[in-house]
């Protein structure tokens, strides 16, 4: 496995770049979004033997205003704060990356999404999450995380595009954008809303629940399934068009994800999403 991940790998694959010696660092990125607190006892309980803990609140989203580079409930964290941290635990622009989770790929997904944003390609999405690692017989671990060295990682050019709220709203309705909104349906809708003040979304959306894009075994669906799902999806529109969204920027990377595999381009995150673009005064929301 010379050449770098860059969508999926699978248990076997992750596996063999273990035993491989290659430059690696694996991110165990499980989360519970009503209960965050819960994520540290997840990594606790169990995770892939030398696995990093990325926390959703504490390492992947602004902790601080100040720093953060859009709005809604997750904000992003400015690059270099990003960088930082992936230094202070060890991670090198040699190593390749692995992310995973126990929750469909929805919180993996967004370690995925950064360190592409960062400049960093060799990143991939363990298909199937931790389940399909123990099924596998991969090796786990429990308990605290052991010390690392510190590195220095880094930023280049974003291979990544991240939209912000004014550009999606200039370009509301126009041919050239098509926004996908990952969330379920019953929150596209606006029947209920758990997390923000406005239910309902963006005018124009089109619903594609994150959750569609695995099969029964937890797995994401074949490139051709997937195509064919996003194709009769967007019905003749061009998916250079697309732009993601969900509630908080999120759960919207699996959709970029399964683009991607399917064959249909990186298309833009707008990480503010819905939780973001509802609380912007003035403008539009739809329901139904």
């Amino acid at each position: 496995m010379s050449a770098p991940c860059t969508t999926l790998i699978s248990a076997r694959q992750l596996q063999a770049l273990q035993a491989s010696g290659a430059p690696l660092m694996v991110f165990d990125c499980s989360f519970e979004l009503m209960q965050p607190e819960a994520a540290d006892r997840l990594y606790a309980q169990v995770h892939i033997v030398g696995a990093v803990q990325a926390h959703l609140d504490r390492h992947l989203s602004a902790q601080n205003p100040a720093d953060a580079v859009n709005g809604g409930r997750h904000p992003l964290p400015r690059r270099e704060t990003f960088a930082a941290w992936l230094s202070s635990i060890g991670f090198s622009n040699a190593m390749q990356a692995v992310v995973y989770d126990r929750n469909g790929a929805n919180y993996g997904g967004r370690l995925w999404w950064m360190l592409k944003w960062a400049g960093h390609e060799a990143v991939a999405v363990l298909d199937g999450g931790l389940q399909a690692w123990e099924a596998a017989g991969g090796a786990v671990a429990s308990g605290a995380p052991a010390p690392r060295q510190t590195t220095h990682f880094t930023l280049s050019t974003e291979k990544a595009a991240l939209a912000l709220t004014p550009a999606v709203a200039a370009n509301l309705g126009r041919p050239s954008q098509t926004i996908l909104d990952a969330r379920g349906a019953p929150r596209f809708r606006g029947e209920v809303e758990p997390l923000d003040p406005v239910a309902g979304h963006i005018p124009g959306a089109l619903n594609r629940p994150f959750n569609l894009n695995l099969g029964p075994d937890g797995r994401f669906k074949s490139p051709d399934e997937l195509r064919a799902e996003f194709e009769t999806l967007l019905a003749g529109r061009d998916p250079a068009t697309v732009v993601h969204h969900c509630g908080s920027g999120v759960s919207a990377v699996p959709n970029v994800l399964a683009m991607e595999v399917a064959g249909l381009g990186r298309a833009p995150l707008y990480a503010g999403s819905w939780s973001e673009w509802c609380n912007t005064p003035g403008l539009p929301c739809a329901q139904g």
